[in-house]
């Protein structure tokens, strides 16, 4: 059985991804790396608002960001990122039938 303690990390992550619009930046990024103000038109939120919620994905250590001179440019921290996202979305469009 795994330990409480280890399971701490792992909810603090899914408070992090129980946005959706977080959700969405990362499905966006998934792709490409982007920079906010493509990151805000592509998903149609302000850009005060995507730098916020990448202000969350970064210090929950699940997008990167490599700086251009004045530009920014974020990407997903690893592949496993994607995979947890993709799996969460596959969930909840299937189907599913009580165990009992």
């Amino acid at each position: 059985m795994t330990p409480r303690a280890n399971l701490e990390p792992a909810a603090e992550l899914f408070k992090v991804l129980s946005s959706a619009s977080r959700l969405h930046l990362l499905c966006l990024l998934r792709d490409h790396p982007t920079t906010v103000g493509g990151l805000a038109e592509a998903a149609g939120l302000s850009q005060p608002l995507v730098s916020q919620h990448l202000r969350t994905l970064r210090a929950a250590g699940l997008v990167a960001v490599v700086r251009h001179g004045r530009e920014a440019e974020y990407s997903l921290a690893d592949a496993h990122v994607a995979h947890i996202v993709a799996d969460a979305v596959t969930h909840t469009l299937e189907e599913h039938v009580p165990l009992s």
